[in-house]
């Protein structure tokens, strides 16, 4: 449900209170309260950003925010690696657009179909139009580019080390720059981040069970063929 004109726009903490008070039994007073001061600090830190004069950063960011859409970025640097970087960096590009795929299934088809979280208001806030994106029609809740961006960086820094932190930082960047360009609240970002680290780490623990399975099926063929 949108806000309505009165009404202060729409947080994580704000849903997660209304679904609390809805529960059959709803928790302790303090819980949803806490929840509602959650949604205020959300709001608080996104009219923050935006009211904060960044001319320097609002081209950078929004180009890379535009850079991010589909995943793009990451379909970029994944070819690199995987041609640059011998069979580890292949593994690594492998797994990260595995990552992204998990990721984006989970976010678009699941949450943001379940959370209809309506996106904040540019105008309202004031948000520079050098710093505007074309605002996207699906749910704010969570943020997929922050999504995609954090599955793709954690899966690919478990095989390329020297790459872990600034592929992270990047794709903190990416994240920040749904709020700077006042397409997401914080919150939907720092969610988003935490549900692509998330799939990243379910996706790793297949490949790398995927990878037990056929060295023990080589093994044993080997034996075989030995005896």
């Amino acid at each position: 449900m949108k806000p309505g004109a009165n009404e202060p726009p729409d947080t994580v903490g704000d849903a997660l209170a209304r679904q609390a008070e809805a529960r059959p039994r709803p928790p302790s007073p303090w819980v949803v309260e806490a929840l509602r001061e959650l949604g205020a600090v959300d709001r608080a830190v996104y009219q923050a950003v935006a009211r904060t004069p960044t001319a320097a950063l609002d081209v950078p960011l929004r180009r890379l925010s535009e850079a991010a859409d589909r995943s793009r970025l990451w379909f970029g640097i994944a070819a690199v690696i995987a041609v640059l970087g011998g069979r580890r960096g292949r593994r690594a590009a492998l797994e990260g657009i595995a990552a992204i795929g998990v990721t984006s299934a989970t976010v678009n088809l699941g949450a943001k179909s379940l959370h209809r979280r309506p996106r904040p208001d540019r105008v309202e806030t004031d948000v520079s139009s050098s710093r505007a994106v074309p605002m996207p029609e699906s749910s704010a809740f969570p943020s997929g580019h922050a999504a995609s961006a954090f599955a793709f960086a954690y899966a690919v820094g478990r095989h390329l080390p020297l790459l872990a932190v600034p592929i992270r930082l990047l794709a903190g960047a990416v994240a920040y720059s749904r709020v700077h360009t006042g397409v997401h609240y914080p919150g939907d970002v720092v969610v988003g981040s935490i549900t692509g680290a998330g799939a990243a780490a379910m996706v790793g623990a297949a490949f790398d069970r995927l990878t037990q399975v056929r060295s023990g099926s080589t093994q044993e063929c080997r034996a075989n063929v030995g005896r």
